[in-house]
């Protein structure tokens, strides 16, 4: 459903999240082990979120990626997925047709299109904070 970036983009948003309520900054090495993704794509995927004020970037001795506390509980997973991604999850044919819309659907557009609305509501609601204290509490976890 989402592309292998976006998946590692909201682990990478998650596992900062947690020890940002632990007030630690993490460097991209810790955050590469903790979401079980490759260094140099932990990387490039920690740029494009620090690009778009996702997480936050602190250079120099002590430095590593962190999200302001008050931040976490008002990121959602839909910008997370829209930085990485765009908006093809919300707006694009479930078959893949580059001219699929309402007035020219494809065979799966009506049942796509009440999957990607749930999705889009699921998304807009869900922050960081939920998935962050579930992790912290021991109810879900990230590798």
């Amino acid at each position: 459903m989402f592309s292998k970036t976006c998946e590692y983009a909201i682990r990478a948003s998650i596992f900062i999240a947690t020890q940002s309520y632990e007030n630690n900054r993490v460097t991209i090495k810790e955050i590469a082990e903790n979401i079980d993704s490759p260094l140099s794509f932990t990387a490039k995927i920690l740029q494009i979120l620090a690009k778009k004020g996702i997480v936050q970037s602190i250079k120099g001795i002590g430095g590593g990626f962190e999200i302001p506390k008050e931040a976490i509980a008002k990121i959602t997973l839909d910008q997370i997925v829209t930085a990485i991604d765009g908006d093809s999850i919300f707006t694009g044919c479930g078959l893949g047709l580059n001219h699929c819309s309402k007035e020219r659907p494809c065979p799966l557009n009506k049942r796509f299109r009440n999957i990607r609305e749930d999705l889009a509501k699921m998304l807009q609601t869900t922050t960081l904070e939920e998935l962050a204290l579930d992790i912290n509490a021991g109810d879900s976890y990230l590798i």
